[in-house]
C-alpha cells in the first residue's frame, strides 16, 4: 500500500466539505464529490469562506489559502473520482442502504490499492466492508464537527480491516493534525454511544417540561463545563442525523435507553433539523 497523496471525499455537506478542507490544507490533492451540482458549488464556497476565516485569525497565510484551494477540485461522479484516488472518504447521510450502494460502486471503480473509508457515526464498518471485495481495505474514519477545528478522529476497524490499512489511516490522521483513537466496530463506537443518550435525555427533559431548551443547555454549560449544551449540539449535528444514530443504536443493541424521544421524531418530521434549517431546539435567523 503506497503513500496517500490523492483523496476523494464523497458528500458535500458539513462533514464532507470539512474533511476536504483539512486534506487540502495539509497538502493532499482532493476531489470533492456531490451528485447535486448546486450543493457541490455551495460546499466549495463554504470551504473558501472557512479558509478566509483562518486567514483573518492568522492560522493560514493568504498564500497558503490559495494553494490549498488550488488543490481542491469538484465532481458529480464518485466512481470517476475514485478511479484516481488512494483514499476515498464517504460522508453521505447516515442511512445504511445508501452507504452500502455507494461502497459497492466505489469498490468496482477504485484501483486495488485504494482504501475506502466511511465517516459514519454509527453504522457497522464490518457490514459496509462485506459489500465489497476488499473488506481488508475498508475502515471507519469518523471526524468530529467542525472538522477544521476538532482534533479527534475515531479510527474504526471492521472485522476484516487489515493492520496495514489501519496503520495508513492512523498515519494520515496524524499528518492532518488530528489525534486518531482506534476503536472496535460496535454500534455508535465510543463517541456516539456516549453522546447520543446525553442528547436524547435532554430532549426528554424538554418534552416533559423539566426546563426550557436554553435552561437545559445552560445547566450543562455552567454546571458541567460543557462548551455547548446538548440541545444546541444536537442542532449543530442535525436532528435528523441524531435520530438516525439513535435508531441504529436502539435496533442494534436492543436497549430501550437508546429509544429516540418522541419530541425528536416530531421535530424531524416538521423539518426542524437544527442549524441547517435555521430552526431546531433553538432558532437561527442569520
Amino acid at each position: 500500500m503506497g503513500e496517500i497523496r490523492r483523496v476523494s471525499v464523497v458528500g458535500g455537506g458539513t462533514m464532507g466539505n470539512g474533511i476536504a478542507h483539512v486534506c487540502a490544507q495539509n497538502g493532499l490533492g482532493v476531489t470533492l464529490v456531490d451528485v447535486d451540482q448546486g450543493a457541490l458549488e455551495a460546499a466549495l464556497t463554504t470551504i473558501a469562506k472557512n479558509m478566509d476565516r483562518q486567514v483573518r485569525k492568522e492560522i493560514l497565510s493568504a498564500e497558503e489559502k490559495e494553494a490549498a484551494l488550488g488543490r481542491i477540485g469538484g465532481a458529480t461522479d464518485a466512481s470517476v473520482a475514485a478511479a484516481e484516488s488512494d483514499l476515498v472518504v464517504e460522508a453521505i447521510p447516515e442511512r445504511a442502504e445508501l452507504k452500502y450502494d455507494l461502497f459497492r460502486a466505489l469498490d468496482e471503480a477504485a484501483p486495488d490499492h485504494t482504501i475506502l473509508a466511511s465517516n459514519t457515526s454509527s453504522i457497522s464498518i464490518t457490514e459496509i466492508g462485506a459489500r465489497t471485495d476488499r473488506p481488508d481495505r475498508v475502515i471507519g474514519m469518523h471526524f468530529m464537527n467542525p472538522v477544521p477545528v476538532m482534533k479527534l478522529v475515531e479510527v474504526i476497524r471492521g472485522l476484516a480491516t487489515s493492520d496495514e490499512t489501519t496503520d495508513a489511516v492512523v498515519d494520515l490522521s496524524h499528518a492532518l493534525g488530528k489525534t486518531p483513537v482506534e476503536v472496535n466496530d460496535f454500534p455508535g463506537f465510543v463517541s456516539n454511544r456516549r453522546l447520543m443518550p446525553l442528547i436524547n435525555e435532554a430532549v426528554f427533559a424538554l418534552m416533559e417540561g423539566v426546563a426550557e431548551a436554553e435552561a437545559i443547555d445552560q445547566v450543562m454549560k455552567l454546571g458541567m463545563a460543557h462548551p455547548l449544551g446538548p440541545l444546541a449540539l444536537a442542532d449543530l449535528i442535525g436532528l435528523d442525523t441524531c435520530l438516525n444514530i439513535l435508531e441504529v443504536l436502539h435496533r442494534e443493541l436492543g436497549d430501550d435507553r437508546y429509544r429516540p424521544c418522541p419530541l425528536l421524531r416530531k421535530y424531524v418530521a416538521a423539518g426542524w433539523l437544527g442549524r441547517k434549517s435555521h430552526r431546531g431546539f433553538h432558532r437561527y435567523d442569520s
